[in-house]
């Protein structure tokens, strides 16, 4: 979850070269030399491509913008029933910087003619795209976005349709750019109710997940989904057509193993540790992620033969936190890998 950050002294370094946020998301060498850093500092198994989700409403004419000490905004946000019937799907051309960065990454991995690890591209998700697009910047409540989800559904519905083809094809030109997995992030799916999520984050998503391809130059693309907050939903989600179901840490990992199980639907899970545990001392951190392993671990098995790790992706149950430590990622790092191993031996 969000591997490069400003948590990393050698990302602050790069981003001040680069001038600002955009100047450093929008510059594919740039882009290269963040995504890379973390794999430089910690044995993690996957590299994950630096960008923003707001890029494509960016590439929609919405005038992103990021102001020190207060985040991205839009200059034109969704208010006005004109303003969205006049928005369009974005411009995949506008984008292009980032499928750059995709293929000068994938060239990057390359170590004495091997790929280091693969790479997840990403996108967010259309519903997390609108809640921005509408509301104009981060809210707490996202109020304008769920005020015209209850009192016009139809207008919010547009922009989703507009948002699910936009995201689809983006991820699509990833894919033809050189990643090798898929990421949607549902960040705001949380704040809804139930039966608007279904309705307004879910079926977008599936829709999205059935425009991918699933397979490209003979290598399988698995599509990782995620809702913060989204564990109530697991059995809806199940259903959407994912390889992966996210996580955050307010569900029990053995719980949703069995869930699925129960579902008839063994897919891989990630996640799913609270990042600000990463705040806690090496000894507690290791504490934290044994028990998250030993909980998965003790859990039915998918099938004989097949440890339940390895139906698991260890990760953050959100984005890393921008205070953290270093060393505690490295903490942390190390406790998975050596808590793993022990797990598989016993099998």
């Amino acid at each position: 979850m969000r591997q490069a950050g400003r948590y990393l002294p050698e990302y602050n370094a790069t981003r001040a070269r680069a001038g600002s946020f955009l100047g450093l998301a929008k510059n594919p060498a740039y882009a290269t030399e963040v995504t890379l850093q973390p794999l430089d500092r910690y044995p993690l198994d996957a590299a994950i491509l630096f960008s923003d989700i707001l890029t494509i409403p960016d590439a929609m004419g919405l005038g992103l913008k990021f102001t020190a000490g207060e985040g991205p905004s839009f200059e034109h946000p969704l208010r006005t029933e004109e303003a969205v019937k006049k928005l369009c799907v974005a411009d995949m051309n506008q984008l292009k910087y980032v499928f750059d960065a995709v293929s000068e990454i994938r060239k990057a991995l390359v170590q004495d003619g091997k790929q280091r690890v693969p790479l997840i591209g990403f996108s967010g998700s259309p519903w997390t795209l609108a809640c921005y697009m509408i509301d104009g910047s981060g809210s707490d409540d996202f109020r304008h976005s769920k005020t015209m989800m209850f009192s016009r559904p139809d207008l919010l519905e547009h922009i989703l349709e507009i948002n699910v083809e936009s995201v689809a094809s983006y991820l699509t030109e990833q894919v033809k750019a050189g990643a090798q997995a898929l990421m949607i992030f549902d960040t705001w799916g949380g704040l809804l109710p139930d039966g608007w999520y279904q309705r307004m984050s879910l079926a977008a998503m599936q829709k999205v997940i059935a425009l991918l391809p699933r397979e490209y130059g003979g290598r399988k693309i698995p599509v990782i989904m995620f809702t913060k907050g989204g564990g109530i939903w697991l059995n809806d989600m199940a259903n959407a057509g994912a390889d992966v179901i996210a996580l955050d840490w307010t569900m029990p990992l053995s719980r949703a193993r069995q869930q699925l199980l129960d579902l008839n639907k063994p897919l891989t899970l990630q996640g799913n540790l609270d990042p600000l545990v990463l705040f806690s001392e090496p000894r507690q951190i290791a504490a934290a992620a044994n028990a998250l392993l030993d909980d998965l671990a003790g859990s039915v098995a998918i099938k004989p033969g097949l440890h339940p790790l390895d139906g698991h992706v260890f990760n953050l149950g959100h984005g890393i936190n921008q205070f953290t430590p270093p060393d505690n990622v490295s903490a942390l790092s190390e406790a998975v890998i050596a808590r793993s191993k022990a797990l598989r031996s016993k099998q």
